[in-house]
């Protein structure tokens, strides 16, 4: 996947609403309109010693959870067989387009082009390893590659969706496209699924204004506590799948 295929990318946005314009996955017709360039600078913590971090945590994340991998792999397959990986295209630091990888969760007769928040009936696609990986994020453990390859960090705003044209807008004015998207967050730890897009974006926004070392321990520390208590997670929530 070409990260130019983006036209928006390095580009200020905004959301204009237009009844003309296919309904996008936040549910709006309508379309982005570029307003200007990108004058954002990552500092030395994030573009070397976040990075480091990133690499070190990823590659022991996929030696340790090696075992975890295959024992879901093999749980996928007896419960839904087909593809045990599901990607699909996403946000990436300055609006690029990358690849998001997940655990399979929903069944294959599943519509792929169509979020979860947006199906007649979500449960009735989910499976039942699905049911508990949901739960317990562990869908979300092959992204870990995608941190290791560099397309997103452990700590950062959640990837929005390719056509989550309004969250990509109320992003852009707290600058928190300008980073690159992680496994979790700010706002994974303070709402995840139930938050409606304003407080999604501020709450972004305000991982972006004081992002450092400090800050991201923090919200580590924080996704560990929100996952063990299974907090916020609404299925057919926005951008799950």
């Amino acid at each position: 996947m070409n990260p130019c295929d983006n036209p928006m990318t390095g580009k200020r946005v905004v959301f204009v609403e237009n009844s003309s314009d296919p309904v996008n996955a936040d549910g709006l017709c309508g379309h982005l309109e570029a307003v200007g360039d990108s004058d954002y600078t990552p500092g030395f913590y994030e573009k070397c010693i976040k990075r480091l971090i990133d690499i070190i945590l990823s590659g022991l994340g996929l030696i340790i959870l090696s075992p975890v991998f295959l024992g879901f792999v093999i749980a996928i397959k007896i419960d839904d067989p087909g593809p045990v990986i599901f990607s699909q295209k996403r946000i990436g630091r300055d609006k690029t387009y990358f690849k998001l990888h997940k655990f399979r969760s929903m069944k294959m007769c599943t519509p792929h082009e169509v979020p979860t928040h947006m199906l007649d009936n979500p449960e009735q696609y989910i499976t039942r390893v699905g049911r508990f990986m949901r739960l317990h994020s562990i869908d979300e453990l092959p992204q870990i590659w995608d941190i290791f390859i560099g397309k997103m960090s452990v700590i950062g705003p959640r990837p929005a969706l390719w056509n989550q044209d309004v969250l990509v807008a109320e992003r852009d004015k707290y600058g928190a496209n300008d980073v690159k998207p992680g496994l979790t967050g700010w706002a994974q730890i303070n709402g995840r699924d139930e938050l409606e897009i304003p407080d999604k974006a501020r709450l972004d926004g305000e991982y972006v204004s004081k992002l450092s070392f400090r800050f991201d321990v923090r919200c580590f520390i924080g996704t560990i506590f929100s996952v063990a208590r299974s907090e916020g997670v609404v299925e057919g929530g926005t951008g799950n799948r």
